[in-house]
């Protein structure tokens, strides 16, 4: 665990998000909390990280999402270096 980001707060973010049951919940919840650019990046890192998954090469994921290099290798650190956060969700997509 991050405890970087680990305080009272966002585990009251995080427990909050967890209350959410369907796709048109989280749409409204986020759209509230989050601009639409903050979104839309989220998504663009998740799907990097699929297709990064995928052994697609970068030049691949930025044709196909707009991901800047920056943000693929930021996200390829991740899979690599982080928490196994984006493996999770991603594992549990798939099912």
């Amino acid at each position: 665990m991050n405890s970087k980001i680990k305080d009272d707060l966002t585990d009251k973010l995080f427990e909050g998000i967890l209350t959410l049951s369907t796709v048109e919940e989280c749409y409204a919840f986020f759209e509230d909390i989050c601009t639409v650019h903050e979104i839309k990046s989220l998504a663009q890192r998740l799907e990097v990280a699929k297709m990064l998954q995928d052994k697609k090469t970068y030049i691949e994921i930025q044709q196909a999402t707009g991901a800047s290099t920056a943000t693929i290798s930021r996200v390829n650190r991740c899979l690599s270096y982080g928490s196994d956060g984006y493996k999770i969700v991603l594992d549990r997509v798939k099912q």
